[in-house]
């Protein structure tokens, strides 16, 4: 009986680890039942590592799920270290065509299939309804529900096609909040009437559509569920997700170690309450990756079973849904296939540049201001972004300066730099960055015809200057600035971060 309950409750864990290949820890938990593993941009580094990376892990058993949040855009973990050749949910959106949504999915199934990953925790259903939403933003196809169900649905049927599993997220619906639930817990005081008509609709359109998995949001709820947040509760998960909408694919948690459930209920506790309230898949690894941490869950499973807090009946549907997913990843397995189509991903991020106000082609060496930002832990500080170096390759000569934020207010460096000059501007989300929007303001009073390139949400008025709103960081998008910026085609870029 031990043995079994230890193997039932690992094949309810999806955890990450540390490297590039394969520890022995893992090896010989995926022998002994351990249902998944979740991958990181720590475990990439090209497609052939991490082609051999998964066959190791298929030695042990071939139908191991394989996951990774791979949401193209700003959110990449299989070109982490240059960038997305894929835009993001929000440049999609800006262009509006399911079609174009569709191939793009594909392109991206294509690359994950063919390296052996079989379930994408992607796309994201989020309804951006909160400008300020702090973790969501441009990975959202935007704020329209409508909008965002029917490239939902396109990105899934796309991803699915390649036999790769979509996962919808976050049920039921993140973007209205203010907090991210990576550091604290989101609250959503909306009525049921609301959630309904905004927040649920892509999920419904997903569930109908045949997408394979939904991942649970840690925020809470009280229109529903006053007590416990999204994946700890069972009136949201077994009685709205399942019962109501009918869902009978995987339910999988978003990281049960960020701060939402671990700072509240601890990631042991936190397990076991998911799993009582209908979740299948319980993330683990985006900052926890040691054998340590799958033999806590484990024996807080176990011992949860043991004392009656969850029933073995639970445990066991849990294990057998994720048994059912991988049987379906095995059956539609596309492995060595043929690589996405990449210039698919660059005319998607051509066709959703926005430009307003009078744009001068660039043909002289210009000067480009780069004001980072802080972005959240899901994007990352690791992947480059940005116009400049692609700008600099088009126009020799042209400077880049990328000053961090503490050194924002050297107004006057940077017109020295840019004088006699074009001189453009590249932020991220202006409308939350107030050290950059006080900065820009202190250049446009001296240069108006500065042009901004906004790679974020391109929110509130450009106020009479030019502005290109890319929809997103990807590299693709970069590149598309740049050409709109020299008015020409532009072939044969390097990547930011390579070498």
């Amino acid at each position: 009986m031990s043995q079994e309950l230890d193997r039932l409750a690992l094949a309810v864990l999806q955890p990450g680890f540390a490297g590039l290949t394969a520890p022995d820890w893992l090896r010989r938990h995926v022998a002994d039942g351990l249902g998944s593993v979740g991958l990181f941009g720590r475990n990439v580094q090209s497609p052939e590592q991490l082609a051999a990376l998964t066959a190791t892990l298929r030695k042990e058993r071939d139908d191991i799920l394989v996951a990774i949040d791979e949401e193209g855009g700003d959110v990449t973990r299989l070109e982490v270290r240059q960038g997305s050749s894929w835009p993001g949910n929000l440049a999609l959106g800006a262009v509006d065509d399911t079609d174009l949504t569709r191939a793009v999915a594909t392109g991206l199934g294509r690359d994950l299939a063919r390296c052996g990953v079989n379930f994408d925790w992607a796309p994201d259903a989020d309804v951006n309804a909160n400008p300020d939403n702090p973790v969501i933003g441009v990975r959202s196809f935007g704020a329209d529900p409508e909008l965002v169900a029917r490239h939902t649905v396109a990105y899934v049927e796309g991803l699915q096609a390649t036999g790769v599993a979509a996962c919808v997220k976050h049920f039921p619906g993140h973007g209205d909040t203010a907090v991210d639930s990576h550091l604290g817990l989101p609250r959503v005081d909306a009525s049921r009437e609301l959630l309904a008509a905004r927040d649920l609709v892509p999920f419904r359109a997903a569930v109908a559509a045949g997408a394979k998995a939904v991942m649970s949001a840690h925020i809470v709820l009280p229109a529903y569920d006053a007590e416990y947040p999204a994946t700890l509760s069972r009136p949201i998960l077994t009685g709205l997700l399942r019962e109501e909408m009918g869902f009978q694919g995987l339910i999988v948690t978003d990281g049960i170690e960020m701060g939402a459930i671990a700072d509240t209920y601890g990631i042991a506790d936190g397990t076991v309450r998911a799993l009582a309230a209908g979740v299948d898949a319980v993330c683990v690894g985006g900052g926890l990756c040691d054998e340590g941490t799958v033999l806590l869950l484990r024996d807080a499973i176990v011992t949860a079973v043991r004392e009656g807090r969850l029933s073995e009946e639970r445990l066991a549907d849990a294990a057998a849904r994720v048994a059912e997913l991988a049987a379906w990843t095995r059956e539609h397995a596309n492995r060595g296939g043929e690589p996405g189509d990449h210039a698919v991903g660059l005319a998607a991020a051509r066709r959703a540049v926005r430009v307003e106000g009078p744009l001068t082609p660039v043909t002289a060496p210009a000067h480009v201001l780069e004001l980072t930002s802080q972005t959240n832990i899901a994007v990352g500080d690791e992947t480059p972004w940005g116009v400049g170096a692609y700008l600099a390759q088009a126009v020799p000569g042209t400077t880049v300066a990328r000053p961090g934020m503490t050194t924002f207010g050297l107004v006057d460096t940077q017109l020295a730099a840019a004088d006699g000059r074009q001189l453009v501007v590249v932020v991220r989300d202006l409308h939350r960055n107030v050290a950059a929007a006080d900065m820009l303001a202190g250049i446009v009073a001296v240069r108006p015809d500065t042009v901004v390139v906004e790679m974020g949400l391109p929110y509130g008025d450009a106020q009479g200057l030019t502005r290109i709103a890319t929809h997103g960081a990807a590299r693709v998008c970069g590149i598309a600035a740049a050409e709109t910026l020299t008015g020409r085609v532009l072939d044969g870029l390097i990547p930011v971060g390579t070498e």
